[in-house]
């Protein structure tokens, strides 16, 4: 069975998807009485299908809880393309944290200024879903009994699956960033940011309304971690925020530290980054990828 959109388009379509989360706000009830950590898995479910009849799989694994929605078709063409720039050929490449270092590699090539268009984009409907499901995780998250926090969730994933043509999007999101936004500590743009957003192109998928093929884990932090500074790095020069004379190592170095600085995350002693393009190497320890590139 053969999806109806080619991989190459849906894995496209993954680079704009989230224009209808960025509009939580503040609100939550103060006479709502707080979850236990083993009930929020089932009052999510339970909500999401009282209040906007969606059908989900829901499950908690240590601290990372996941959503799965099963649609069909979920990805369309866009009335009217968003335009761009390419200005850089960006491959992605897989950060990971081996032991006590932070290992980064990227394929950032300059390339002839091109105005492009991106065609497909999520099915507004889609999004609505899933801001929906933000909306409950917001309510059941921000009302939990908090007296073992360090114990509760502090990731949570939705997946949205397209069961007819064997396509996902999967977004990971931290709790604190959730509430940031909520509460007007983190702009829009920069919430957009730390989301971690992949796509999947797979047959596993056509037809599975509940979730088998996902490996349900507890998300480490460094991971997390790892795979934002993957999807800023993507962001930063795919559809660039930059000049196409950009200093693209000491970008990547802004990258890094902007986003270790953020979680406050020292558990690791260097960092190694690996211009792929270049071969140039740079080794730094952690004081010096917390103080960032020097003005």
């Amino acid at each position: 069975m053969k999806s109806k959109l080619s991989s190459k388009s849906l894995a496209k379509a993954g680079l704009k998807l989230i224009p209808l989360i960025l509009f939580l706000s503040a609100c939550t009830s103060s006479t709502t009485p707080s979850f236990l950590k083993e009930d929020i898995s089932k009052a999510v479910k339970d909500i999401c299908k009282k209040e906007y009849q969606l059908d989900i799989i829901t499950k908690l694994t240590g601290r990372t809880f996941w959503v799965y929605m099963p649609l069909e078709n979920i990805i369309t063409k866009s009335d009217k393309p968003e335009k761009y720039i390419e200005r850089f050929l960006v491959e992605d490449r897989k950060n990971q944290f081996d032991e006590n270092v932070l290992r980064i590699s990227y394929f950032i090539k300059p390339v002839p200024e091109t105005e492009k268009q991106q065609e497909m984009t999520l099915d507004k409907s889609v999004n609505t879903k899933i801001f929906n499901i933000l909306q409950v995780v917001r309510r059941v998250f921000f009302s939990m009994d908090n007296r073992e926090t360090k114990n509760n969730p502090i990731l949570f994933c939705i997946i949205t699956a397209d069961v007819a043509n064997g396509f996902e999007l999967r977004q990971i999101f931290h709790c604190l960033d959730l509430k940031k936004l909520s509460y007007g500590f983190i702009s829009q743009t920069e919430y957009q940011h730390r989301i971690v957003q992949d796509t999947e192109v797979s047959a596993q998928i056509i037809g599975d309304k509940e979730g088998r093929h996902l490996v349900y884990r507890d998300i480490p932090l460094e991971e997390f971690l790892a795979d934002q500074i993957q999807g800023r790095i993507r962001m930063k020069f795919q559809k660039p925020e930059v000049g196409k004379n950009a200093d693209i190592d000491r970008e990547v170095l802004k990258i890094t530290s902007l986003t270790l600085n953020t979680y406050a995350f020292k558990d690791f002693s260097v960092v190694e980054m690996t211009n792929l393009v270049t071969g140039a190497k740079t080794i730094l320890n952690r004081a010096a990828v917390f103080a960032g590139p020097k003005e």
